[in-house]
This record gives C-alpha cells, structure tokens and sequence, in this order.
C-alpha cells in the first residue's frame, strides 16, 4: 500500500472522491462532514447540520453537489461553492446507512435501518420509488455503472439486484403536502413499480455491503460472517445456429446434462452427462469398499450428497468448506480427523477432515488438491459426493453414485442457475471479524475489502486467492471509496481515513538507443521512436526496475516479488529466452558491461556484497562493499551508484575504488544525461544535480509541499526538466527553477526531445540552413511534423520527411502544393489512379500552364475531351487532328467544329444519318457537289436556306502562346533542393507527350502508346499570382470611397457608419454601385477634355430679403408688432428694392407706436440660434442640442438616436469619427 494522504479524525463511516478535483468527502461518526484536499493535504471545509452521525456521503458527477444522510433519518442535497445546505428529503423512519446519486438520471439511492430502499428525484425533491422487500436493516445500496439495475445488502443475510428500468418512464410525482412531510401521501402503489430480479443467499450472517463490477456480470459481497462472496449474474446469452447440429454429433438426448466451461474468447469446454449425472462414457456403479472382510465391516449408509466445485481459492488453500448442513449429516462429526475421497473408478485419497469454530462448517484439507489435480480437475469443475459411513469409522466421500438423490442434486442446481439467473462463483476467506465493505477495483483485477479486523485485504478476482495484506494497530475499518477515474482507493477506520494507491503508478522503463523498454500491463513492450511502432515483447509481473543491454539484447527485471528478486530475458530473432527466478535479499540487478550484470546480493545476511554474473547466470565474482548498501544504479561501465545511509556513492567495480560521495536523503531514481556527465539524483521532496567526477555537487532543489515524480535531461540547453504531483518544471544548473505548466495528473518524463522545437524555431526564424542540417541528419521525423510543416506553409520542407514506401498519396499532396511538379510526376505514376491524374492535369495547368505534363495526365485518363481542348488553346492542331479518329462520333464532330473542317462535318452528319443538316451544311459553306448528291438522296424533302443571311466559317482562334508551354521565371534553386532532392529514376524517359500516336490507339487498349514523360529540372519557375486590384484597395485604404470602388461594400458602410454615423444606407445604394461601375470602366482621355470641379452653393442676398419680407408681413398680420420691427429693420439692411423698403418703414412707424406682440413666440433675436431639424423650435447658444454627423443638423436632445430627417442617412448624435477623404489624413 502506497500511503498518499492520511487524516486524525473521529470514526469515518462515509466516504466519496470528486470525479475531477482532488478532494474526498468524509462523514464522521459525529455528525460533521469534511472536504479534504488530498494532493495538498489540506481541509477545505466542514458541513455541520445534521444531528448524529453520517454514515454515507457521496459527490455528483457533474453538478457541485453532494448528498448526505444520517441517523437523523435526514437526507441532505449540499452545495459546495456556497456551503448551504439546498434542501433536506424526509421519509426514512430509521438510520440512513447510505446514499448515491445516479450517473444519469436526477436520482438519489438511499437505504435505511427501516429495511426499505427510497429512490428519490432531487429535482423535483420527491420519493419516486420505495424498494421493500429486506426484513432486516439495509446496509448498502448502489446504482449500476451503467445498467439500470440496484444492488442491496441487507442485514437478512441477502443481497437482491433490482430491476429500475420502468422508473426511467415513470410520470413525475407530485410534492407533498405541507402537513404530510413525511410523504406518506407517497406511498402508493406507483412508488413500488421496481422489481426484484435476483435474491443471492449464501451468507450464514447478516451482509453488510455488495458492490456491482464495473463492466463484469459479478457482484461481490462482505458479511458478518467473515466472508466475501464473489457472484455472477447471467448475461442472457442462448446458443442458437449449430446446436442442433452438435447435439447430432454427440448423439445427446432430452434429458441428458451437458456442462459448459468458458475458455475464454467464446470457446467452451463441454462436458456431457447423461440423465444420471454421470459422465457418458460411465456405465457401470463405481462404490468401493475398502473396508476388510464382509462379515466385520459395518453398516454404510447414503444418508447425505452435496455439490462441491473446484476453485482457485480451496485449490490454493488445500481446503474445501462443506456445506452448513452437512452437520446433521450422522456420518460426519467433529470427533472424525480424515476422510477417503473416492472418484468414479474406485480409487481413494485420504483427507484431513476438521471443523471451523469460526465459519461454522466442516472442512477437507491436506488431500483435495491432490485428489483434485490427481483427477486432473480445473476450476469449475463439479462434483456431487455422496457421504458413506456409519459415524464411527472413518466415512467416505464417493463421487457421483447413480442414485435418484444425486441425479436430483444436480438437477437442482442447474435449474436454480437457469432460474435465478445469478449464482455464487466463490468465497474468499481470510478475514477474522465482520466485514465492513467491500469493492472490485476499477484499473485492475483485483477485490478491495476491508473489516473489523483492522485490515484491508487485497484478492486476485481471477484466481480468487489474497494478494495483500495491510493492518493497522488499534483502528478498525468501516468503509471503502475508488476515485472514478484514477487508481486512488480510500478507507475509513476509526481515527480518520487513509487514501492510497495498491502501487505505483510509476512505470519501470529502460532507454535503450531509438528504443524504450518499458512495463506496461502485465507485459514488457518496446516503443520505437523511429517508427512509432509500439509491441509486446515478454510477459512480466509487477516489475520495480528494468535494465537493458543493447548489444545483446538482454533484459533485466526487478521486482518485489518473494522479498526482491529478479528475471534475466535474452531476446534472438524473435525468441525469448528466459533464466530461472533467481531470489536475492534486495532485487537491485543492473547491468554494468555488454554481457555482465551486478545483483545486490542480501541472501546472506551480508549487506556489502556485490555479485556480478554473465548473460548464462553465472558468477563471476564476488565484489564486497566498503559500507552498507541498499540499493545500486547504473553510472556507466564498470560503475555504480550506491544508496546509502543518508548518501550515494560512486564505486568503481574494477579498482574497488570510492570515486566520490553525496549527502542526500534516500534516493529513489537516478537519471543520467546523455553524454552521461551529469546525473540527478531524485528523492521523495529533493533533487540534487552533480557532475560524474566526483560527484561534485552543481544545485540542491528543494520541493517541500510536493512529491518528485519523474525527471529527464534536456541535453541540447543542459536543463533537468522534471515532474510534481501538480506541474512540470525545469531546474538550471545554478540552481533557477520555474514552473512550465499545471498538470491535472502525474505523468513520468524519460527523455527530453528537443530537436523538435529547435527545428520549428529555426524554421520560425527562417534559418533554413539550419533545417537543412537537421533534415539531413534524420534526427526528426514523424507524420505530425508532416502535418505541422504542412500547415504552416512549407508543403517543400514537408516533402523531405515523407520517404518510405506506401505514403505516395502523402507525396503527391504535398508535391502539388509545393509546385514540385516533378516528384508529383513521379507519384501520380506510382499510385495510378484516374483522380490523382486528374488532379495532377488541373494543377500543372494552373501553376505553371505545363502544357506537356497536362496532356500526358489526360492521356494516362483518356480524358478525349479535355485534351482536344487542350490542343485547341495551345495550337497544336496536328494533334487534334489525330484525335478525328476515335470512335466517338460526338468527339469527332466538336472537333471537326474545332478545325474548322467542313467536309469532316458533312461526312460525320451524313454517317450519323442526318442527311437534311449534312446538306444545309454543305450548301450554306459552297461544296455544291455534296449538297446536289445530299438533293438527290433527300428527293422531295430537301430542306429550304434561310433567305438573306451570309455565312462564315467557324475557325479555331490563334492562341497566345502556342504550342508549348507558358513563359516562366528564371530562379536560383532553393536550399531544400539538389542535394535534399530525392531522384525520380524510375519515371520513364522520352519525349513529353509527342510519342503519343493516337491513330493507333485503341479504346480497349491497357496503355499501349501512351508514351512516357521526362522529367527536366529546370532553373524555372511560374510567375506568381498577383493580387487584384479591387483587393489591394479593400486591404489597404481606409477610405470608404476606395471601398466601395472596390466592391467592399459592407467594409464601405462600416467605415461610413463609424465615421459618419450613417444607418440608413438606402439612399445611397445608387451612389455606391456608381462608384462600384465607375471605377472599373475607363474614359478615353484626351488634352482638350475639361477640368472637372465641384460647386458649392452659399444663401445670396435676394434669397435672404425675400426670407426676411416674408417673416415680417406674417407676423404684422399677427399682431406680433415687436418682432415684425426686428425683421422690418434686418431687411432695411439688406439693400431692398424701393418698393421693399417702403413696406418695412410703415411697420417701423407702425411697431414703434406698440412695441407688443399678441402672441408670444419662442424667438429671441438678440440671441443666435439654430433651428431643430425635428421639431423646427430655436436652440439658442449654450442650450443642450446634438447634431447629425453627416449634415451637421442640429436638434434638441429628445431626438438623439434617430435617424436624421434632413439627410435621411445618418443617426442624430452618434460618436463619429469624421470622414476620411484622402490617404494623407491618416498619415
């Protein structure tokens, strides 16, 4: 047991571990509930509300809940991050011994002392479900992993599973009234809809716990009666095709018993028995008596027959428990000390026979596991013994008589397993006092269980026997918990709990050259970095280290096992050679030369002699040690490091020399750098970095809140980059250290790869000489690196790493994309698939218009189509001519049409039988010869020309460039090419394309004449694609004219809206296409066009007089006389006409006689102001008001968030920014 938190508490009786924070809930026996940290080893906080003990917690999986009960008879729904307390289920009558939310569903399970089970929904806070059926204290309750089933374990000496799948369906249930809290109202009977589907009986005492396995049909149960039980429940499985067959092979017969024994992987060992339970090869009686003579031999009798099953366990223990009732047998009694077993054919092996104070029963040992490997017997096996004797003499144990009884026994217990459905597989005995819990762990095959006894024992679920044991002085155990998602097991006992791990996690491993040797599963394997192959090389069994040598492939394993041993493997072409265990006081064996390996050797007593072997496991010599050693590590040829008391130290094994010393606490792990000058040396909470000679100290690290898990060198930098519990950190050699990263789990380090990052930093840096160096020296490959140059844009670099056969595909891609039209070439060959071709015609057209590699991709699809085009754009009519003739009539006509051959036309539509085109043709282009004997073929259906229409002959155009391919740039060749560029020998040579001679292709033809293509490497490349114009723009001018000009047209408004504040950009939809329009067509520009010039336009002085005429005859007709005199009196200003002037002097006379006005105006002209463009009111000089950012309007502060009335575009008082007209603005 591996210890990883501890705690002092009062008696724990629940616990539960969070699915994803490290944290584990305790209920204590007085009614507090604790929340622990376990990897800081810290209390987080307490809950204190429930009046009593707790006895079962448990978190949710998901939601930040927990769920508590009590004997209060409470049931609690806790919030952690508020530490309240959400509600509390009441309907229990008794102690609440357990409760569990559902992985699922909104459901908590809870079982009481009051021999019920409640199901509850703590959404709707209901009972949706009671479970009676127990007529003693329920212990447990627990939901399936993943079925819907509920296992109980109850006090009655029972352990049911029940059947909740119809609870899924079920309707909601109403909550309780306010004077029914108890929930009485509840029970009806929709409360009872779950079912019983199995009653397992077997224990002699109360049951106290039953756990589901996870993935497994089994249960396991722990009672008062110092036992766990192992059940199985039947999967449902039914044999179908073929069995009628097998039964006629067998010549089996109704009636007749047939046994099956799963071998594993669906195969079966069947055993028939015929109607009388004996096997069929039996005919006759098989009793035997071995008594002396007739006269003086006693009276036997059959009075008892049992069934009895091999196992593991009782093969292990040498004994097998009868059955309870076999004590009123009178043959049997606690005064008899052996016993004869007797097989089918007379032969007999005496027994020990005794009883157990402890279990009750009687028991065989010292013989049935011979009698049973004597009759080569294997677990699963049955046997029904009759018992024979007359209570005196010694009885005798007779194996499968011919009687009704037995036949009957048999029958019975087949029946009861076809009925039931679920039967106990075994019992493992070992505990002395009740078993308090008990659990499958969920990482490995193994049972957990805990008791009274004050210890927690660990079985094997396979073999069903104990592997461990681990005990406590004074405490006694209550309950067990597994984190569901990592190895951590937690107990409670009576002065706290305990979280731990059965052991480590920590694999042992080897680094062996390109390889890692290291354990995993049972098994050694081999991981290969080169090729990232990962295999299974030998079967091992809880190994603590592993040591390797390379040159003879060797492996040195060391573990625990028998107080510390170790395995020597030797691995040639593939065989494995393995040496005899060879047991040591210690187990530390490493290798120390190519063929030489030293063993710590503690059998004697002597702590300081070292023993170094051969590869044949044969001593060489005995080395002493200068001081008492306890362990040794590998510190290079012919030397070691050895642990111990308080320090290491460096011996040299052939001078027998101490070559230097270091004072640490106990080191556990050692890690070497590469050049092996520098080596850490890892302890629980210290790590200490020293040089090799001498072991002279570099930095002493300390961690004190945390483990040290693992560690390696990071070579290139000389860094130790090593793991925490928590995170992984890095240590300089003057002793800096930082943190890299939080881990949520441990995990080990065994090398530090760093030309990975170092080649993506060059690569990022553009220092491609670099790269070069390292793609030459193959130091990093891998199809991630593929994927990671590929993604960021260096499919060239890319193509150096992907050279092994089988990856073409990958090749060519990249090929394509990195424009090596060469190495796609080549590819395309090799796959010589019809897409990959069409692919490679597309790109070479599109990259660099290579025409030759076009034509010779569509000649190896004989795509007919795409190459008459081809040759139509490049002029090559020679060859399009040699396309007429192929087969396809529609091919020859459209390329007839092509040449602009007329005769060709008229023949293809004469042979097609279309005689009225075929003339029309002829006659509209003058080969009247064709068309009089076209006339005549026709007779009196010759069709009529079109009256007044001039014909011309449809001509293939003259291409640009015609006849080869497109111009290309003249390059340097990259650094990634020549010497890094791979050969294409074996693309064919010849000329690219021209050796087609499509006059003697046939359309059923398997390449024939297709000719081969060469690959030239030229100092060549494809112009690059230039930008648009219309892009530049949108990417590079922040004006929204320039936009929109560009057809930008949402970037346009967005700055017109941000600028201007414009929202409503229907108005100016017509503008922006016009500019749109305008800037991609052109005007002829000539010397005499004219300048063009924008004109503003201001308020002229009539436009003011008429203004101000107008406001002052409106407001004397008003009455308003005051203000008629202020207009009168700004018009007189103004310059007016005679006639003009003479009116605003009679309102002068007239106002000066009256200066009032009738109605009061909001006008003050002795104030300037602005009219609203809204509301048409003044707002005059330091009044509130906001404008439009487009028209400048202004308009009172009611109005903000409109649009503006006056330009209908912009919104009233929006944050602008003010329109950028030229570029030399944002400069």
């Amino acid at each position: 047991m591996l210890t990883k938190f501890e705690t002092s508490s009062n008696q724990v009786r629940g616990l539960s571990f969070h699915p994803k924070r490290p944290w584990i809930l305790s209920s204590l026996h007085t009614g507090v509930i604790q929340l622990w940290d376990y990897r800081m080893t810290t209390l987080i906080d307490t809950f204190e509300e429930h009046e009593g003990p707790v006895r079962g917690v448990h978190f949710h999986i998901s939601q930040p809940l927990f769920v508590s009960g009590g004997d209060d008879y409470k049931i609690k729904v806790w919030n952690y991050k508020t530490h309240k307390c959400l509600f509390t289920l009441l309907g229990h009558l008794d102690y609440i011994r357990t409760v569990q939310f559902h992985h699922e569903c909104p459901w908590i399970v809870s079982a009481s002392d009051d021999q019920t089970i409640r199901i509850w929904n703590w959404q709707s806070r209901t009972c949706v479900s009671v479970l009676a059926g127990h007529n003693h204290y329920v212990m447990c309750a627990s939901f399936h992993p993943k079925e819907d089933l509920l296992v109980s374990a109850s006090l009655d000496q029972t352990v049911r599973v029940w059947d909740i799948a119809p609870l899924r369906n079920k309707k909601k249930t109403p909550l309780a009234d306010d004077d029914d809290i108890m929930g009485f109202t509840q029970m009806n009977s929709d409360l009872f809809d779950a079912t019983v589907k199995y009653v397992l009986e077997g224990h002699d005492r109360g049951v106290n716990w039953a756990a589901f396995h996870p993935t497994l049909p089994l249960i396991v149960s722990g009672a008062d009666d110092r036992k766990v039980k192992l059940w199985r429940t039947n999967e449902g499985r039914t044999l179908t095709k073929g069995w009628k067959e097998f039964t006629e092979a067998h010549d089996l017969r109704i009636g007749d018993i047939v046994i099956f024994k799963h071998e594993g992987d669906m195969v079966f060992h069947v055993t028939p028995f015929g109607p009388s339970c004996c096997d069929i090869q039996y005919t006759h009686p098989h009793i035997v008596k071995e008594e002396a003579d007739a006269d003086d031999a006693p009276t036997f009798s059959y009075d008892y027959c049992f069934l009895a099953e091999v196992t593991p366990t009782n093969q292990k223990d040498d004994k097998m428990f009868l059955p309870v009732e076999a004590m009123r047998c009178g043959a049997l009694n606690q005064q008899c000390k052996e016993v004869k077993l007797v097989n089918k054919e007379g032969k007999s092996w005496t027994a020990r026979f005794g009883f157990s104070e402890s279990d009750g029963a009687y028991y065989i040992s010292r013989g049935w596991r011979k009698f049973c490997r004597d009759n080569r017997c294997t677990n699963g096996d049955l046997f029904v013994f009759n018992v024979v004797g007359d209570g005196t003499t010694t009885p005798l144990l007779c194996v499968c008589p011919e009687r009704k009884e037995c036949t009957e026994l048999l029958i019975k217990h087949f029946s009861r397993i076809d009925e039931t459905k679920a039967w106990e597989v075994d019992t493992l005995r070992g505990h002395s006092s009740n078993v308090s819990s008990v659990m499958f762990h969920a990482k490995h095959d193994v049972i957990v269980s805990n008791s009274e006894d004050k210890t927690i024992r660990v079985w094997d679920a396979t073999k069903r026997t104990e592997i461990k044991t681990f005990r406590r002085e004074n405490d006694r155990f209550w309950i067990l918990a597994a984190h569901p998602e990592t190895n951590l097991l937690a107990a409670g006992h009576d002065s706290g709990l305990i979280v731990f791990k059965l052991e480590r996690e920590r694999p042992a491993f080897a680094l062996s050259g390109d390889s890692l040797l290291y354990a995993k599963d049972g098994f050694l394997r081999r991981y290969e970095y080169s090729t990232q192959k990962d295999s299974q090389v030998i079967p091992i069994q809880r190994p603590r280290t592993v040591s390797h040598s390379p040159t003879e492939n060797a492996a040195l394993i060391s573990s625990d096992l028998d107080g510390g041993s170790y395995e020597l493997y030797i691995i040639r072409s593939g065989v494995v050679q393995r040496d005899a265990k060879r047991v040591s006081g210690g187990g530390s064996a490493v290798f120390i030369a190519r063929n030489r390996f030293a063993v710590l050797d503690k059998s004697t007593g002597q702590e300081e002699v070292l023993v170094v072997k051969n590869l044949k496991n044969e001593v060489v010599k005995k080395i002493p040690l200068p001081i008492p050693t306890y362990a040794i590590f590998y510190a290079g040829t012919g030397t070691l490091l050895c642990r111990c008391e308080g320090k290491v130290v460096m011996f040299d094994l052939t001078q027998r020399l101490v070559l230097g010393e270091v004072h640490t606490p106990s080191v556990r792990h050692v890690v070497w750098s590469n050049d092996m000058e520098s080596v850490a040396l890892l302890s629980k909470h210290t790590i200490i970095l020293a040089s090799k000679k001498e072991l002279v100290i570099q930095c002493t690290l300390h961690e004190t809140t945390t483990r040290v898990k693992s560690g390696a060198w990071d070579d290139d930098n000389g860094v130790f980059i090593y793991t925490t519990l928590n995170h992984v950190k890095y240590c300089l050699p003057n002793g800096d250290s930082g943190v890299i990263r939080t881990l949520d789990v441990p995990i080990y380090y065994h090398q530090v790869n760093a030309t990975e990052y170092m080649f993506k930093l060059a690569l990022m840096r553009k220092r491609f000489d670099h790269v070069a160096r390292m793609i030459k020296s193959s130091r990093i490959s891998g199809q991630a690196m593929v994927a990671y140059l590929q993604q960021k844009g260096f499919p060239e670099v890319a193509l150096h790493f992907v050279e092994e056969e089988g990856h073409e595909r990958v090749r060519f891609n990249l090929a394509i994309e990195s424009g090596n039209m060469s190495v796609a070439v080549a590819s395309a060959t090799k796959i010589n698939e019809k897409d990959y071709w069409f692919r490679l015609g597309v790109e070479a057209l599109r990259q660099g218009g290579n025409s030759s590699i076009v034509e010779f991709a569509y000649q190896q699809t004989r795509s007919i189509e795409r190459l008459s085009f081809l040759y139509l754009i490049t002029g090559n009519l020679e060859k399009l001519s040699k396309l007429m003739k192929k087969k396809d009539v529609m091919g020859q006509f459209q390329n007839a049409l092509y040449l602009g051959d007329v005769k060709e036309r008229v023949k293809i539509l004469e042979k097609g039988g279309l005689l009225p085109l075929a003339y029309i043709t002829a006659s509209v282009h003058g080969l009247k010869d064709i068309a009089e004997r076209l006339s005549i073929a026709l007779g009196d259906d010759v069709p009529s020309l079109p009256q007044g229409k001039t014909h011309s002959l449809l001509m293939p155009p003259i291409p640009v460039v015609c006849g080869g391919d497109w111009p290309l740039l003249r390059v340097m060749k990259g650094i990634f090419e020549g010497g890094l560029e791979s050969g294409n020998d074996d693309v064919e040579e010849g000329d690219w394309g021209d050796a087609l001679d499509m006059v003697d292709v046939e359309e059923d033809g398997e390449g024939s004449g297709w000719g081969g293509l060469e690959l030239l490497d030229t100092p060549f490349m494809t112009p690059s694609q230039g930008m648009d114009v219309s892009q530049i723009w949108s990417q590079e001018s922040p004006l929204a004219a320039e936009q929109a000009a560009a057809g930008s047209f949402d970037t346009a408004m967005s700055l017109l809206h941000r600028q201007l504040g414009i929202k409503n950009f229907a108005p100016l939809k017509s503008m922006l296409l016009d500019l749109f329009s305008g800037s991609h067509s052109y005007l002829p520009a000539f010397s005499s066009s004219p300048v063009l010039t924008s004109l503003t336009a201001n308020l002229q002085p009539p436009h003011l007089r008429l203004a101000l005429l107008s406001a002052m005859g409106v407001c004397y007709k008003a009455r308003n006389l005051a203000t008629a005199y202020n207009f009168a009196k700004r018009l007189l200003e103004t310059n007016p006409t005679e006639s003009q002037a003479k009116t605003a002097r009679q309102i002068v006379q007239a106002a000066e006689r009256n200066m009032t006005d009738a109605t009061e105006l909001n006008y003050d002209f002795r104030n300037p102001f602005v009219i609203c463009g809204s509301t048409y009111v003044p707002i005059y000089r330091g009044q509130e008001n906001v404008s439009c950012p487009y028209c400048t309007a202004r308009f009172v502060p009611s109005q903000e968030g409109n649009i503006c009335g006056i330009c209908d575009l912009a919104v009233i008082g929006a944050d602008a920014s003010g329109l950028l007209c030229s570029p030399s603005q944002v400069r």
